[in-house]
Protein backbone atom coordinates (compact mmCIF):
# COMPACT_ATOMS: atom_id res chain seq x y z
CA UNK A 1 0.00 0.00 0.00
CA UNK A 2 1.35 3.11 -0.76
CA UNK A 3 2.19 6.02 1.72
CA UNK A 4 -0.19 8.42 2.94
CA UNK A 5 1.23 11.47 2.27
CA UNK A 6 -1.16 13.91 3.60
CA UNK A 7 -2.30 11.93 6.48
CA UNK A 8 1.73 12.07 7.51
CA UNK A 9 1.77 15.86 7.41
CA UNK A 10 -1.19 16.19 8.60
CA UNK A 11 -0.08 14.14 11.88
CA UNK A 12 3.00 15.98 11.95
CA UNK A 13 1.61 19.37 12.37
CA UNK A 14 -0.93 18.58 13.89
CA UNK A 15 -3.93 19.87 12.08
CA UNK A 16 -6.80 20.63 14.08
CA UNK A 17 -10.51 21.79 12.98
CA UNK A 18 -12.44 23.45 15.91
CA UNK A 19 -16.27 24.06 15.47
CA UNK A 20 -16.58 27.32 17.70
CA UNK A 21 -20.22 28.40 16.66
CA UNK A 22 -23.24 28.60 14.18
CA UNK A 23 -26.25 30.35 13.90
CA UNK A 24 -29.63 30.27 12.07
CA UNK A 25 -31.63 33.51 10.71
CA UNK A 26 -34.27 34.47 8.91
CA UNK A 27 -34.84 38.22 6.97
CA UNK A 28 -32.84 40.78 6.95
CA UNK A 29 -29.57 39.63 8.99
CA UNK A 30 -25.76 40.59 9.04
CA UNK A 31 -22.66 38.98 11.63
CA UNK A 32 -19.62 40.79 11.53
CA UNK A 33 -16.01 41.24 13.99
CA UNK A 34 -13.00 40.64 14.05
CA UNK A 35 -10.68 38.00 13.44
CA UNK A 36 -8.36 36.44 16.16
CA UNK A 37 -6.76 33.51 14.56
CA UNK A 38 -5.16 32.42 11.44
CA UNK A 39 -7.26 30.19 9.98
CA UNK A 40 -10.77 30.11 10.18
CA UNK A 41 -13.55 28.80 8.42
CA UNK A 42 -17.63 29.32 7.71
CA UNK A 43 -19.76 26.96 6.17
CA UNK A 44 -23.33 27.62 4.76
CA UNK A 45 -25.62 24.68 5.62
CA UNK A 46 -28.74 26.18 3.56
CA UNK A 47 -30.30 29.18 2.57
CA UNK A 48 -27.92 32.11 0.76
CA UNK A 49 -25.01 34.51 2.58
CA UNK A 50 -22.31 37.40 1.04
CA UNK A 51 -18.99 37.44 3.03
CA UNK A 52 -16.80 40.22 2.80
CA UNK A 53 -13.47 40.33 4.59
CA UNK A 54 -9.92 42.13 3.88
CA UNK A 55 -7.99 41.48 0.68
CA UNK A 56 -11.00 40.47 -1.70
CA UNK A 57 -12.32 42.88 -3.95
CA UNK A 58 -15.62 42.01 -3.97
CA UNK A 59 -18.09 39.86 -1.58
CA UNK A 60 -18.49 35.86 -2.46
CA UNK A 61 -21.55 34.51 -2.65
CA UNK A 62 -21.86 31.56 -0.23
CA UNK A 63 -24.41 28.81 -1.75
CA UNK A 64 -25.81 25.55 0.30
CA UNK A 65 -22.23 23.45 0.77
CA UNK A 66 -19.84 26.04 0.22
CA UNK A 67 -17.03 26.65 2.55
CA UNK A 68 -15.05 29.62 2.76
CA UNK A 69 -11.65 29.08 4.57
CA UNK A 70 -10.45 32.82 5.63
CA UNK A 71 -6.15 32.57 5.46
CA UNK A 72 -4.76 35.89 8.11
CA UNK A 73 -7.67 37.75 7.36
CA UNK A 74 -8.23 40.56 10.31
CA UNK A 75 -11.89 41.26 9.90
CA UNK A 76 -15.25 39.47 8.64
CA UNK A 77 -18.76 39.90 7.57
CA UNK A 78 -21.52 37.84 6.42
CA UNK A 79 -24.74 38.73 5.52
CA UNK A 80 -27.88 37.18 4.08
CA UNK A 81 -31.80 37.66 3.81
CA UNK A 82 -33.83 39.70 1.52
CA UNK A 83 -36.86 42.28 1.88
CA UNK A 84 -37.25 45.65 2.90
CA UNK A 85 -35.92 46.97 6.61
CA UNK A 86 -32.56 47.18 9.02
CA UNK A 87 -30.51 44.27 8.82
CA UNK A 88 -30.73 42.57 12.23
CA UNK A 89 -27.18 41.82 13.70
CA UNK A 90 -26.44 38.74 14.76
CA UNK A 91 -23.36 37.89 17.34
CA UNK A 92 -22.98 34.11 17.64
CA UNK A 93 -19.90 34.24 19.91
CA UNK A 94 -22.40 35.43 22.58
CA UNK A 95 -24.46 32.43 22.24
CA UNK A 96 -24.68 28.63 22.79
CA UNK A 97 -24.55 27.27 18.94
CA UNK A 98 -26.09 24.01 19.58
CA UNK A 99 -29.30 26.20 21.44
CA UNK A 100 -29.06 28.36 18.39
CA UNK A 101 -29.87 25.75 16.24
CA UNK A 102 -32.24 23.79 17.76
CA UNK A 103 -35.35 24.00 15.82
CA UNK A 104 -34.35 25.45 12.87
CA UNK A 105 -36.29 24.90 9.58
CA UNK A 106 -33.35 24.06 6.08
CA UNK A 107 -35.72 25.35 3.76
CA UNK A 108 -36.34 28.88 4.95
CA UNK A 109 -33.80 29.75 7.35
CA UNK A 110 -29.76 30.95 6.64
CA UNK A 111 -27.66 28.51 8.72
CA UNK A 112 -23.95 29.15 9.09
CA UNK A 113 -21.50 27.33 11.42
CA UNK A 114 -18.33 28.58 12.01
CA UNK A 115 -14.69 26.97 13.42
CA UNK A 116 -11.16 27.15 13.30
CA UNK A 117 -8.05 25.17 12.07
CA UNK A 118 -5.66 25.21 14.98
CA UNK A 119 -1.71 24.69 14.08
CA UNK A 120 1.35 23.58 15.97
CA UNK A 121 3.48 26.34 15.21
CA UNK A 122 5.39 24.16 12.20
CA UNK A 123 2.23 23.90 10.59
CA UNK A 124 2.51 27.37 9.21
CA UNK A 125 3.35 26.42 6.06
CA UNK A 126 -0.04 25.30 5.45
CA UNK A 127 -1.28 29.31 5.42
CA UNK A 128 1.55 30.09 2.73
CA UNK A 129 -0.66 27.87 -0.15
CA UNK A 130 -3.82 29.14 0.38
CA UNK A 131 -5.24 32.59 -0.83
CA UNK A 132 -6.82 34.99 1.79
CA UNK A 133 -10.22 33.70 1.24
CA UNK A 134 -10.81 29.96 -0.09
CA UNK A 135 -13.71 29.65 -1.62
CA UNK A 136 -14.54 25.39 -1.84
CA UNK A 137 -17.74 25.36 -3.60
CA UNK A 138 -20.30 22.93 -2.52
CA UNK A 139 -22.34 22.44 -5.48
CA UNK A 140 -19.54 20.69 -7.13
CA UNK A 141 -19.41 17.33 -7.77
CA UNK A 142 -15.74 16.36 -6.21
CA UNK A 143 -17.62 18.12 -3.12
CA UNK A 144 -20.31 15.79 -2.29
CA UNK A 145 -18.23 14.17 0.84
CA UNK A 146 -18.03 18.22 2.05
CA UNK A 147 -21.41 18.53 1.92
CA UNK A 148 -22.36 15.55 3.79
CA UNK A 149 -19.63 16.43 6.46
CA UNK A 150 -20.89 20.02 6.47
CA UNK A 151 -24.63 18.39 7.62
CA UNK A 152 -23.34 15.65 9.76
CA UNK A 153 -21.51 18.31 11.79
CA UNK A 154 -24.58 20.67 11.43
CA UNK A 155 -26.79 17.72 12.64
CA UNK A 156 -24.79 16.87 15.50
CA UNK A 157 -24.63 20.50 17.13
CA UNK A 158 -28.28 21.04 16.49
CA UNK A 159 -29.61 17.23 17.48
CA UNK A 160 -28.53 17.65 21.55
CA UNK A 161 -27.90 13.64 21.59
CA UNK A 162 -26.05 11.87 23.62
CA UNK A 163 -22.10 11.81 22.59
CA UNK A 164 -22.88 15.02 20.72
CA UNK A 165 -19.58 17.05 22.21
CA UNK A 166 -16.99 13.81 21.06
CA UNK A 167 -18.91 13.52 17.80
CA UNK A 168 -18.67 17.72 16.60
CA UNK A 169 -14.97 17.38 17.53
CA UNK A 170 -14.57 14.00 15.28
CA UNK A 171 -16.44 15.62 12.31
CA UNK A 172 -15.21 19.37 12.81
CA UNK A 173 -11.33 17.24 12.15
CA UNK A 174 -12.85 15.48 9.02
CA UNK A 175 -14.27 18.64 7.74
CA UNK A 176 -10.99 20.11 7.43
CA UNK A 177 -9.46 16.95 5.73
CA UNK A 178 -12.40 17.59 2.84
CA UNK A 179 -11.96 21.33 2.74
CA UNK A 180 -8.61 20.36 1.84
CA UNK A 181 -9.72 17.71 -0.37
CA UNK A 182 -12.30 19.34 -2.53
CA UNK A 183 -10.25 22.75 -2.98
CA UNK A 184 -7.27 20.56 -4.33
CA UNK A 185 -9.74 19.39 -6.69
CA UNK A 186 -11.00 22.61 -7.33
CA UNK A 187 -8.21 24.83 -8.06
CA UNK A 188 -4.74 24.76 -9.29
CA UNK A 189 -2.65 25.01 -6.44
CA UNK A 190 0.26 26.77 -5.74
CA UNK A 191 4.02 25.72 -5.32
CA UNK A 192 4.21 24.02 -2.34
CA UNK A 193 3.74 21.34 -0.26
CA UNK A 194 0.29 20.71 -0.71
CA UNK A 195 0.85 20.39 -4.34
CA UNK A 196 3.52 18.25 -4.32
CA UNK A 197 1.84 15.95 -1.46
CA UNK A 198 -0.50 14.90 -4.35
CA UNK A 199 1.54 14.71 -7.71
CA UNK A 200 1.26 10.87 -8.24
CA UNK A 201 4.53 11.20 -10.48
CA UNK A 202 6.44 12.59 -7.59
CA UNK A 203 4.73 10.25 -4.90
CA UNK A 204 7.41 7.19 -4.80
CA UNK A 205 10.20 9.60 -4.26
CA UNK A 206 8.80 11.79 -1.38
CA UNK A 207 8.05 8.54 0.13
CA UNK A 208 11.12 7.26 -0.11
CA UNK A 209 12.09 11.23 1.65
CA UNK A 210 9.42 10.47 4.07
CA UNK A 211 10.22 6.24 4.87
CA UNK A 212 13.69 6.95 5.70
CA UNK A 213 14.63 10.78 6.31
CA UNK A 214 18.30 10.07 7.31
CA UNK A 215 19.68 8.11 4.61
CA UNK A 216 21.55 9.90 2.76
CA UNK A 217 19.31 10.52 -0.49
CA UNK A 218 20.47 11.77 -4.19
CA UNK A 219 19.22 13.09 -7.07
CA UNK A 220 19.74 9.56 -8.97
CA UNK A 221 18.31 7.00 -6.35
CA UNK A 222 15.18 9.72 -5.78
CA UNK A 223 14.76 10.50 -9.90
CA UNK A 224 14.84 6.90 -10.38
CA UNK A 225 12.54 5.98 -7.58
CA UNK A 226 10.02 8.40 -10.13
CA UNK A 227 10.91 6.55 -13.27
CA UNK A 228 12.33 9.85 -14.56
CA UNK A 229 15.80 11.08 -15.70
CA UNK A 230 17.22 13.29 -13.12
CA UNK A 231 16.67 16.71 -15.00
CA UNK A 232 13.64 15.72 -15.57
CA UNK A 233 12.94 15.31 -11.91
CA UNK A 234 14.47 18.29 -10.56
CA UNK A 235 12.69 20.44 -12.59
CA UNK A 236 9.03 19.11 -11.91
CA UNK A 237 9.81 18.76 -8.56
CA UNK A 238 10.72 22.51 -7.99
CA UNK A 239 7.71 23.38 -10.25
CA UNK A 240 5.54 22.14 -8.02
CA UNK A 241 7.05 22.28 -4.27
CA UNK A 242 8.60 25.40 -4.77
CA UNK A 243 11.83 24.37 -3.48
CA UNK A 244 14.74 21.74 -4.86
CA UNK A 245 14.04 17.89 -3.55
CA UNK A 246 16.58 17.87 -1.00
CA UNK A 247 15.51 21.42 0.55
CA UNK A 248 12.63 19.36 0.78
CA UNK A 249 14.00 16.71 1.99
CA UNK A 250 15.65 19.28 4.68
CA UNK A 251 12.86 21.02 5.38
CA UNK A 252 10.79 17.68 6.00
CA UNK A 253 13.63 16.46 8.68
CA UNK A 254 12.91 19.92 10.23
CA UNK A 255 9.55 18.98 10.86
CA UNK A 256 10.04 15.39 12.30
CA UNK A 257 13.21 17.06 14.41
CA UNK A 258 10.50 19.95 16.11
CA UNK A 259 7.74 16.96 16.59
CA UNK A 260 10.39 14.62 18.54
CA UNK A 261 11.58 17.44 20.61
CA UNK A 262 7.66 18.65 21.24
CA UNK A 263 6.94 14.90 22.26
CA UNK A 264 9.84 12.99 23.59
CA UNK A 265 12.96 13.37 25.74
CA UNK A 266 15.48 13.02 22.84
CA UNK A 267 19.07 13.93 23.19
CA UNK A 268 20.32 16.55 20.43
CA UNK A 269 22.70 14.18 19.39
CA UNK A 270 20.73 11.33 18.73
CA UNK A 271 18.38 13.01 16.99
CA UNK A 272 20.83 14.51 15.01
CA UNK A 273 22.38 11.48 13.81
CA UNK A 274 18.48 9.68 13.39
CA UNK A 275 17.90 12.43 10.65
CA UNK A 276 21.06 11.47 9.09
CA UNK A 277 23.39 14.74 10.01
CA UNK A 278 27.43 14.47 10.45
CA UNK A 279 27.65 15.96 13.74
CA UNK A 280 25.45 17.91 16.78
CA UNK A 281 26.60 21.27 15.43
CA UNK A 282 25.36 20.84 11.98
CA UNK A 283 21.87 20.11 13.17
CA UNK A 284 21.80 22.89 15.44
CA UNK A 285 22.79 25.26 12.59
CA UNK A 286 20.13 23.92 10.08
CA UNK A 287 17.19 23.43 12.92
CA UNK A 288 18.09 27.29 14.10
CA UNK A 289 17.77 28.78 9.97
CA UNK A 290 14.25 26.92 9.48
CA UNK A 291 12.87 27.66 12.58
CA UNK A 292 14.58 30.65 13.78
CA UNK A 293 15.55 28.89 17.68
CA UNK A 294 18.40 25.99 18.54
CA UNK A 295 16.78 22.77 19.81
CA UNK A 296 17.51 23.24 23.14
CA UNK A 297 15.67 26.91 23.06
CA UNK A 298 12.75 25.55 20.93
CA UNK A 299 12.45 22.71 23.65
CA UNK A 300 12.69 25.39 26.51
CA UNK A 301 9.86 27.48 24.93
CA UNK A 302 7.63 24.55 24.52
CA UNK A 303 6.36 24.81 28.14
CA UNK A 304 5.51 28.63 27.64
CA UNK A 305 4.08 27.65 24.41
CA UNK A 306 1.61 25.20 26.33
CA UNK A 307 0.19 27.34 28.82
CA UNK A 308 -0.37 30.47 26.07
CA UNK A 309 -2.52 27.63 24.37
CA UNK A 310 -4.82 26.78 27.07
CA UNK A 311 -4.91 30.19 27.83
CA UNK A 312 -6.34 31.44 24.36
CA UNK A 313 -8.63 27.96 24.29
CA UNK A 314 -9.94 28.81 27.67
CA UNK A 315 -10.95 32.39 26.08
Amino acid sequence: MDRDLLSEVFDLIEVRGVLSGGFAARGRWVSRGELRTALKFFALVSGHARLTTDGIDSPIELEPGDVAVLSNRSWLEIEGGDGAGPRREIKPEDNDSSTDLVGVDLGTDDVVVGGRVDLDPAGQALLQVLPPVAHIRGSAAEAATLRGTVRRVFDEVSGGRIGAEFAIRQHAQLLVLEMIRAYSDQTELPPGWLRVLTDERLRPAIGLMHAEPGKPWNLDELSRAAAMSRTSFAERFRALAGVPPLTYLGRWRMLLAQRALRDSDVRVGALAAKLGYTSESAFSTAFKRQVGLSPLRYRQRLPERAVIGRAVEQA
